[in-house]
């Protein structure tokens, strides 16, 4: 399942990073997911969960902050939020081909002790 193998790396950015710093617990953990980047949320968040048990993770609070798919219009210079696979423009009904967010996978931040 692809949701592992992304927790997995995450799992191991925050076991380095702490690891690093000197840290003992990872209390919270807040991520930002576009809504085309092909990540199925509770699956993602079954996984880290799955994987943190014994970690100093273990625990944790994930957050996950949705990030919508925004797209820009060359033709009028719009940027504007699309629904999945139609990327009419509002304003002058034009075809965007250019994604300006919605397919990121970012870590933003951690609590962690």
């Amino acid at each position: 399942m692809h949701e592992f193998g992304l927790a997995q790396n995450l799992l191991n950015t925050i076991l380095e990073q702490s690891q690093e710093r000197g840290f003992s617990r990872v209390h919270g953990i807040t991520m930002r997911i576009g809504k085309m980047s092909g990540v199925v949320e509770d699956a993602f968040s079954f996984a880290f969960e799955s994987l943190a048990e014994g970690t100093l993770a273990e625990g944790a609070k994930l957050s996950i902050e949705d990030v919508p798919i925004r797209c820009y219009c060359t033709d009028c210079g719009t940027e504007f939020e699309c629904a999945e696979w139609s990327y009419r423009c509002p304003t002058c009904n034009g075809i965007s081909t250019e994604l300006r967010s919605g397919q990121e996978m970012d870590l933003v931040s951690m609590e962690i002790s």
